[in-house]
């Protein structure tokens, strides 16, 4: 299955909607739905065969090619995620430390893709960090540190699910820090990262996740309505939307101060979250050198997913020099 996964890649994969997977996994529910009235009464080990019976020709069509799409990005995944697993055997056995940056939007799709970059990794040599608020003490510390106190040992890669850039998105704009606060840390944040990556052993990565704003209302919406998501819905989530252009500011300050040469920033499309997944994959592969490389694979991101951060400060630059504002 690997050998025809790898040969798929590297052609057109199967069309598929604007919702990527979680619209082939709302197909199935909704059609599904109709029918449970009906099968209820049915024993557990006849009730799909009750199903089919009861499926129009249209709705099986549904089901069997959002069931075939899923199954296809999932198999296409696992031809990377094999090679993460060569890359963290290879980061252990040298001693060197990574540590990845997962930043961007609220709804942008950064867990989802965290989740399947360890999906098979062996969790003694990984951790991924998600912190939420300082406490009364951290306040009277020094920003970055509590996050220093989670930086990966020797043969470990950390990755962070939102970092110390808090400090110069989500919390200016919701004013949790002073103007003054803001400016310091944009001021000293590369100073401190280039002495993360001094000892030449540790490899730092910065992924910035962006989504459209009509992709991340959706996925609002998606949450509002599902019981099992919920959960994911902050305060933070409901002025997302009304702040977008608040946000999109604070992006490009972003880009402007702290993408530099050594510490680059790399932009990913995530509004296809298969996509954003498999790219973002591939960059990570891309930037390590470790044995066992398997060669015959495609390794170079999607030049229209996967966006150097510099590319992007120009698109903006371009984008508010024509409309007088940012408009995406």
């Amino acid at each position: 299955m690997g050998e025809i996964m790898e040969k798929a890649n590297k052609k057109k994969g199967p069309k598929k909607g604007k919702e990527g997977s979680s619209g082939a996994t709302a197909q199935i529910k909704g059609v599904v739905k109709k029918l449970e009235s009906k099968v209820k009464t049915v024993k557990p080990r006849k009730r799909s065969a009750k199903i089919r019976e009861q499926l129009k020709k249209k709705e099986k069509e549904k089901i069997v090619e959002a069931t075939m799409l899923k199954y296809y990005e999932k198999e296409e995944l696992k031809i990377y995620q094999a090679e993460l697993i060569k890359m963290q055997k290879h980061l252990e056995n040298t001693g060197k430390k990574m540590i990845i940056l997962f930043e961007g939007r609220d709804a942008s799709g950064k867990g989802g893709t965290i989740r399947r970059i360890v999906r098979y990794l062996n969790e003694k040599h990984y951790r991924v960090v998600a912190l939420g608020k300082p406490s009364a003490e951290q306040k009277t510390e020094l920003h970055i540190k509590r996050y220093v106190e989670q930086f990966p040992h020797a043969g470990e890669m950390v990755l962070f699910d939102r970092s110390w850039y808090n400090r110069s998105m989500v919390e200016p704009v919701m004013g949790f820090c002073t103007p003054k606060q803001y400016r310091q840390f944009m001021n000293k944040v590369i100073s401190y990262e280039q002495n993360f990556i001094s000892d030449g052993n540790t490899i730092f990565i910065k992924l910035y996740f962006s989504v459209t704003k009509e992709e991340q209302k959706r996925r609002f919406d998606r949450r509002k309505n599902d019981p099992l998501r919920q959960w994911k819905l902050s305060e933070v989530d409901l002025q997302a939307q009304d702040l977008w252009g608040e946000f999109t500011e604070k992006k490009f300050r972003l880009l402007e101060k702290t993408h530099t040469a050594k510490t680059p920033w790399h932009i990913i499309r995530s509004d296809d979250k298969h996509k954003a997944r498999r790219e973002t994959m591939k960059l990570i592969l891309n930037l390590v050198k470790y044995k066992g490389r398997r060669r015959s694979l495609n390794f170079t991101p999607d030049p229209k997913i996967v966006i150097p951060g510099n590319k992007e400060l120009k698109l903006m630059r371009k984008e508010r020099k024509k409309y007088g504002k940012f408009i995406s």
